[in-house]
């Protein structure tokens, strides 16, 4: 596959009600998406609704967000701060004490690990900035009729935050639907997704000890190594059934 390009990042700046949140290193699509999925992420706003309004400023590399409500930015930048793993350096407020108080999820929702690995080959097909420079991350929401979307990013957790933005301004279940990533599953984006409520979340690589741990605790289902006719089935929530006969499924218990 040839490669025409180079993944693109900027410094861009969060402003929260007149104070500055952080600097973060983002692609440049799907900023708004980005904005409601981060403050959701971090417990900022409790839905959509919570926002008035957002200015987005590429030339000046700010995103200026006005509440309905005051921010109470002293009880916010109180909170210790935790460097995320991998790439982008990003910052989460959650402990993991703190995840382990979101609530669990209950969702009856159940597939196939056929279908799943199905979804995440049509997942890669449609991800036209890995395509266009192979140094892109991407995640994936899969609904229930069984269309995907898709958005992408520099950075693993700021492509969740986008998809669960996307999700979270068009109001949807988020214990009907499956969240797929390209990136490896750690505690911070369990956190991610315990927050919105995914019930099964799966990435074409691996999850670490601590995400599965707290998953477990979340009755999150996941699965990592999508590849091909593989996966490893971390969890035992029974969401995902093995319906293939051949390749080699890990099951962690």
């Amino acid at each position: 596959m040839e490669r025409k390009g180079c993944p693109d990042e900027y410094p861009i700046t969060l402003i929260l009600n007149g104070y500055e949140i952080a600097v973060f290193q983002l692609t440049k699509s799907d900023l708004e998406d980005w904005t409601y999925g981060y403050l959701f992420s971090e417990g900022l706003i409790e839905s959509a609704n919570d926002i008035e309004d957002i200015q987005i400023s590429e030339e000046r590399g700010t995103i200026q967000v006005s509440l309905l409500s005051d921010f109470d930015e002293e009880k916010m930048f109180s909170k210790k701060k935790h460097y995320t793993s991998g790439c982008g350096r990003g910052v989460t407020f959650f402990s993991m004490t703190d995840v382990k108080q979101f609530n669990r999820i209950n969702s009856n929702r159940q597939i196939n690990l056929s279908y799943l690995l199905k979804k995440r080959s049509e997942f890669a097909r449609n991800s036209p900035m890995y395509v266009e420079t192979g140094g892109i991350h991407g995640a994936c929401i899969i609904h229930e009729d069984g269309s995907i979307m898709v958005r992408e990013d520099i950075g693993r957790h700021n492509a969740v935050d986008k998809i669960i933005g996307y999700a979270l301004r068009n109001k949807m279940n988020p214990e009907r639907l499956v969240l797929l990533t390209t990136g490896r599953i750690s505690y911070e984006m369990i956190s991610k997704a315990a927050k919105f409520g995914f019930a099964i979340i799966g990435s074409r690589t691996a999850a670490t000890q601590q995400a599965i741990q707290l998953a477990k605790f979340l009755n999150i289902e996941v699965v990592g190594y999508l590849r091909g006719k593989m996966a490893s089935i971390y969890t035992s929530a029974g969401r995902v059934e093995n319906d293939l006969r051949e390749p080699v499924v890990l099951v962690v218990n």
